[in-house]
């Protein structure tokens, strides 16, 4: 008898396209759901439950990814430091400190916390008996908790932005950010030929990010056409811009948690969702796109 297990058969791309569909509907409709209930406190502990979770779960892979690169991290530190930054710009939003109602006040809360959060580890550094890699390990536990919590944290600032029924914004950017990452995986694997930067990403391609484009902006325009009018600002002019830049963008952040993920040696940050992969690979393309839909909403869809 051969002692040598039977391998299982490889998902064809149609099996991990819808996998990852399905992954993403369910995830996503529980996080909306929550916030379109229309009682505070569970849309907002629900809220902030989720994005503590997706914070520190984030940053626990992204560290995983640091040590497989020889990298050296206080990773603890980073974790409490990313919990932190949540719970804390959360508090501030919601006008528990006494501070909503002000953009500015918060962004001043989080520089300050990340001056704080930067001598603390430095202090940490001191007193470390292990690592002598002084700006390896402090640069790479500060890049995390920028790269992860800190982007992500934008996703508040666009839930509470004053003035306007942040909600349809988060909405509206999650789901042009995840059609563009549909519409690059459907495209490019149907008919992508050219590859894009293949030393990070075999499987990009030029026509995948054509589709990614395309889907994207697509769904930007019918999004603007239906919820409009609950949407300050928000024009069509608006909406075919939106696609364009955040499509691009989310295929950018995708390369860029690639680039992280070939320095390691792995092809997914986890495998906690089902034909996604980890946290990592759920966020990658809405990190970016966070700060991004934020800065438009304050500077252009509400500018005076």
């Amino acid at each position: 008898m051969s002692n040598v297990a039977a391998t299982a058969p490889t998902p064809s791309k149609a099996q991990i396209f819808f996998r990852r569909l399905i992954t993403t509907v369910i995830l996503w409709t529980v996080i909306l759901t929550s916030l379109f209930s229309g009682h505070p406190w569970l849309s907002n502990g629900v809220f902030l439950l989720i994005m503590v979770v997706l914070a520190a779960a984030g940053l626990a892979e992204f560290y995983g990814l640091a040590a497989s690169s020889k990298l050296f991290c206080f990773k603890w530190c980073g974790l409490a430091g990313g919990v932190l930054l949540m719970i804390g710009t959360f508090m501030n939003l919601t006008g528990h400190l006494g501070m909503n109602n002000s953009p500015a006040r918060v962004n001043d809360f989080e520089s300050c916390f990340v001056i704080l959060f930067v001598l603390g580890l430095c202090v940490r550094q001191f007193v470390s008996k292990s690592s002598t890699a002084g700006i390896s390990a402090i640069g790479t536990t500060l890049f995390g908790l920028m790269y992860v919590p800190w982007l992500l944290n934008f996703i508040q600032k666009i839930n509470f932005f004053p003035g306007v029924d942040g909600k349809y914004y988060v909405l509206y950017f999650i789901l042009v950010t995840k059609f563009s990452d549909m519409g690059a995986y459907a495209v490019g694997s149907l008919i992508g030929r050219h590859k894009m930067i293949p030393r990070i990403s075999p499987g990009k391609t030029w026509e995948g990010f054509g589709g990614a484009i395309a889907v994207s902006t697509g769904s930007s325009v019918l999004f603007a056409h239906c919820f409009g009018d609950k949407m300050a600002g928000m024009t069509l002019t608006h909406a075919i811009i939106l696609g364009v830049v955040l499509s691009s963008t989310a295929v950018i952040g995708d390369l860029i948690e690639s680039l992280f993920k070939r320095q390691a040696g792995v092809k997914d940050s986890g495998s906690f969702f089902p034909g996604i992969g980890g946290i990592l690979d759920l966020l990658d393309s809405l990190l970016f796109n966070a700060p991004i839909m934020y800065l438009y909403l304050r500077h252009v869809l509400t500018s005076p």
